[in-house]
């Protein structure tokens, strides 16, 4: 008698089972053959979509990716242009601001103001201006070309802290045109400047 029973809950629990899966199948529909894998003639398509995801993340340069550097470059425009009045002879704030070539350049003025017995004050008032002038892509590489005009304290002095060139009394307007570079590909998001165009 006992093993009948056994038998009888097996076949109970069988029934239920099947009931059950009968009614999740009926509630959750079945698998159809386009679950699980896109058909070929939308692989086109979605690479397509990839592709487009990709350059609007990394590449695009619409007018809210202009306002964001244009505000970057201000700060990096004010930022080399007080680091190049440091009486230490040193560029630290902006040297990752800084391409190789540019930065081998100011370290250059540097040494040299510094082999004169001269140094500079400069006292940064403010950005007039900053407008871009052009951007181009070259492969990966995203330049753009930005005009500043800026108003700055500025005067060298000698040893003897006597004026050599420059009125610390007086704001002087600049007009500087700089070109600054990132690549696109690449994880880090910072700009540097490549070139001083006169």
């Amino acid at each position: 008698m006992n093993y009948s029973f056994e038998y009888i809950d097996i076949i109970l629990l069988a029934m239920i089972a099947g009931f059950i899966f009968l009614r999740l199948r009926g509630i959750l529909g079945k698998r159809t053959g386009f679950e699980g894998k896109a058909p070929r003639q939308f692989d086109e398509i979605l690479k397509n979509v990839e592709t487009n995801e990709k350059k609007n993340k990394f590449e695009s340069f619409d007018d809210k990716a202009k306002n964001d550097f244009l505000n970057g470059a201000k700060i990096a425009y004010e930022t080399i242009i007080t680091d190049f009045s440091d009486n230490d002879n040193k560029i630290v704030k902006s040297k990752p601001l800084l391409s190789k070539k540019i930065f081998d350049q100011f370290s250059k003025a540097l040494q040299e103001r510094s082999g004169r017995g001269h140094y500079a004050e400069i006292t940064f008032i403010g950005i007039n201006s900053a407008n871009i002038k052009e951007h181009k892509k070259m492969n990966s590489i995203l330049q753009v070309t930005v005009d500043f005009v800026g108003e700055v304290i500025t005067c060298i002095k000698d040893k003897e802290k006597n004026i050599v060139s420059g009125d610390p009394e007086k704001i002087k307007k600049i007009y500087d045109t700089w070109v600054f570079s990132r690549d696109t590909k690449s994880s880090n998001p910072n700009w540097q400047l490549v070139d001083i165009l006169t």
